[in-house]
């Protein structure tokens, strides 16, 4: 991936359109007890991570590796599920926003996991399962795929989390394994991906949802919404897509068009928004059907000064609505930045666009018939401005 020049630094927003309609959104600050200031959107009450909580070991990481004579019979699932390195895993812990959240939601409300039993969803290396057993949960049974599982097993005993049975770890499938109890409590996970969708793991944690969730259990997080803004992009864009004109001298155009289908994940500099963020769906967790996942919605995205628009980026927000203060996260480019980053989806065309323009449209998101945990996305989109109007439909796929 390409790092665009100045990256943001997740400032805060202080001006964001990010809103869920008739509700006010108060998060409660990763680093203390005190609440947010009363906003209603997400990105002004992203939490504010404790400090210390940067200063992670940048110690060379330990690498396995494997028995390059053993025999190799996976199929492309088997790929997918130990595609996470040690590498994978450590930049998601590194992530502050995204584990001290779950942290503290975890341990500022412990009245939900006491004498729980708990059900951790692609457990990874167990982090979500220790902050579990530690906040008083009767039993958590952490779910992982991947190799990863094997070492989850040695954390939890290195931690003292074995003895008495608190943990364990069950490696296996989602869809394939049986737990040893009828049902469980609570099910949480960190299931979202770039452009929250990608790698299709929501399904997972529906199915696990849907066989063994007590009636009135609690799901974590329970709600997730995705967003669309457009945004100024010349520099990059030019550095990305209008390379392959010219080639050391030579005409690359045609990979030009693969290019533009590919979405790009990264950091987007807040100052590079031109337009207002339009809630494209939000996903209640605990309530939707495995299909609700696929969808079309429509946008409106009003332009915020004169200028020129070179591409969609979409992100997402969390929320933990069950929790005794809402608690969440924003991946938006006025937040702190996270390991999702942003979106970018390229367009054809440069839009020239006015203050008070209005670009309008809609994308249809589904997953890849072939490959399930890919992302296809169509976006229609047309702008009828004084200096610009452009109507056109275009593709992309997110590998």
């Amino acid at each position: 991936m390409g790092r665009r020049k100045g990256s943001n630094t997740a400032q805060t927003s202080t001006n964001s359109s990010n809103q869920f309609e008739g509700t006010k959104i108060r998060f409660q600050d990763a680093d203390d007890d005190g609440v947010a200031t009363d906003s209603s959107n997400l990105d002004e009450s992203i939490l504010a991570v404790d400090k210390a909580a940067e200063d992670v070991s940048m110690g060379e990481p330990n690498v396995s590796f494997v028995d390059s004579d053993a025999g190799d019979d996976k199929t492309s699932a088997d790929y997918y599920f130990d595609s996470y390195s040690h590498f994978a895993f450590q930049e998601m812990l590194k992530d502050v926003v995204r584990t001290k959240t779950y942290q503290n939601v975890i341990y500022q409300n412990k009245f939900l996991f006491q004498n729980k039993v708990v059900l951790d969803v692609g457990a990874g290396t167990g982090i979500l399962s220790l902050f579990c057993a530690k906040a008083g949960a009767a039993h958590v049974y952490a779910v992982e795929c991947s190799h990863m599982a094997d070492m989850a097993e040695q954390i939890v005993e290195t931690n003292g989390l074995s003895d008495g049975g608190v943990v364990t770890v069950l490696k296996g499938k989602i869809e394939e394994i049986e737990l040893p109890v009828a049902k469980v409590d609570i099910i949480i996970s960190e299931w979202m991906g770039y452009f929250l969708l990608f790698e299709n793991m929501l399904n997972t944690v529906l199915y696990a949802r849907d066989k063994w969730l007590v009636n009135d259990g609690v799901v974590l997080p329970d709600k997730a919404s995705l967003y669309l803004t457009a945004i100024e992009d010349a520099e990059y864009k030019d550095d990305k897509i209008e390379f392959w004109n010219n080639v050391y001298g030579f005409d690359m155009s045609c990979i030009k068009k693969q290019a533009m289908m590919e979405p790009l994940v990264d950091t987007v500099d807040q100052n590079q928004i031109v337009t207002n963020s339009h809630l494209l769906k939000t996903m209640d967790i605990s309530k939707m059907a495995p299909g609700d996942a696929s969808f079309t919605a429509s946008f409106k995205l009003v332009a915020q000064r004169d200028d020129y628009i070179h591409a969609f980026v979409a992100y997402f927000d969390v929320s933990f609505t069950k929790c005794h203060k809402l608690m969440g996260f924003s991946t938006g480019p006025k937040s702190r930045a996270t390991h999702w980053k942003q979106t970018v989806l390229y367009l054809e065309d440069v839009l020239t666009i006015c203050e008070g323009e209005a670009i309008v449209g809609s994308m249809t998101v589904a997953p890849n018939k072939k490959n399930p945990r890919d992302v296809d996305i169509m976006v229609k989109y047309s702008l009828s401005g004084r200096r610009c109007v452009v109507s056109r439909v275009q593709f992309y796929k997110m590998r």
